[in-house]
């Protein structure tokens, strides 16, 4: 499935603003995984490339 570049930003806006909670110490990484499947449920994101 394509997505449109609108939530190509949004699907990245949320990646970031997770990732810089867990870098932070505010989520375990138990949220951040549990989170992290929800968002690509959302956006129909079967995997990420980046580490």
């Amino acid at each position: 499935m394509r997505m449109n570049v609108n939530k190509i930003i949004r699907y990245s806006m949320q990646l970031a603003m997770l990732k810089q909670l867990k870098s932070k110490n505010m989520i375990t990484e138990e949220e951040y995984e549990k989170i992290l499947r929800a968002i690509r449920k959302d956006y129909q994101v079967i995997s990420d490339i980046s580490p």
